[in-house]
């Protein structure tokens, strides 16, 4: 069995430094592997609330704090032989292109990854668009994070067909009800679409930046809607928060999706190996 702890943030934190936000991060994250998880995960924009602690305040000088000043000292802090995070998202500035990306920074044992998010909402006009979607290892099982929007493009599921993703980890941040509703309900067609267990937590709480003022969110999880799941809920979403760090522990059982994958009599669109050719016609 491999554990699981989505967790809400909440970027409005009473901290007086960048250190000092960075240490309540870890404590999240620290608690949560002390309690028995394997794998972390934090929302989107979680670094953004750096924003009010940095000088001049911008997208650019959080970045340069974050991946310059903070991140060598996460990593000494949170680099785990057995243990996985996935630090929600910061700005990075890609010298090579000359453009801020939306990265999620992961921990996986000793590596490091990460992961940009691929489709930008309208609010993220100072972003550019990543190029790749990385798929990972950990504790045997396939993993990708899917960072918000992302989520909701069906053709990123269409483009992990076949590749043996067994974990979707979908960082989020919404302003209101109606976000969350998108991506918590397009992380379920994409478990059922993908045979893959999908989970999702956002952003909570105010924060003084223009990028995340307001957020609202939540924890959820889905798992495929098949007969090795059968005996477990397949479906989990926790209450809508305004504020604060909300915790939801997940169980993944490989065998579960090993079990799935063996069941090819079973009605599966994760294990349609090619789709016919059809032509959409008005008329």
């Amino acid at each position: 069995m491999i554990t699981l702890d989505l967790c809400t943030f909440d970027p409005g934190v009473v901290a007086k430094s960048p250190a000092a936000f960075a240490a309540v991060v870890v404590e999240c994250v620290e608690t949560s592997w002390g309690e028995g998880a394997d794998i972390v995960l934090l929302p989107e924009f979680t670094w953004m609330g750096l924003e009010p602690l940095v000088e001049p305040k911008s997208l650019k000088r959080v970045a340069e704090v974050f991946w310059s000043e903070l991140f060598p000292t996460l990593c000494s802090l949170l680099i785990r032989p057995g243990k996985a995070v996935v630090l929600g998202t910061a700005p990075f500035w890609d010298v090579e292109s000359g453009a801020l990306r939306n990265r999620a920074p992961i921990l996986v044992g000793d590596q490091l990854l990460h992961q940009d998010k691929l489709h930008l909402t309208p609010w993220e006009s100072d972003f550019a668009p990543g190029t790749e979607l990385r798929l990972w290892e950990f504790a045997g099982l396939r993993f990708a994070v899917v960072i918000c929007l992302d989520i909701e493009i069906p053709e990123i599921s269409v483009s992990l067909r076949g590749r043996g993703v067994d974990v979707v980890l979908v960082p989020s941040a919404t302003e209101t009800v109606l976000g969350v509703e998108r991506v918590d309900r397009c992380a379920s067609a994409r478990a059922v679409e993908m045979g893959s267990v999908v989970g999702v937590c956002h952003l909570t709480g105010k924060a003084a930046s223009e990028l995340i003022d307001e957020n609202v969110g939540r924890t959820a999880v889905y798992f495929p809607s098949q007969a090795a799941f059968r005996d477990s809920p397949r479906w989990v979403e926790g209450e809508i928060f305004e504020s604060g760090i909300h915790k939801q522990r997940v169980v993944i059982s490989p065998r579960d999706l090993e079990v799935m994958r063996r069941m090819k009599q079973e009605t599966n669109p994760a294990l349609l190996e090619s789709l016919p050719d059809f032509e959409v016609r008005l008329g």
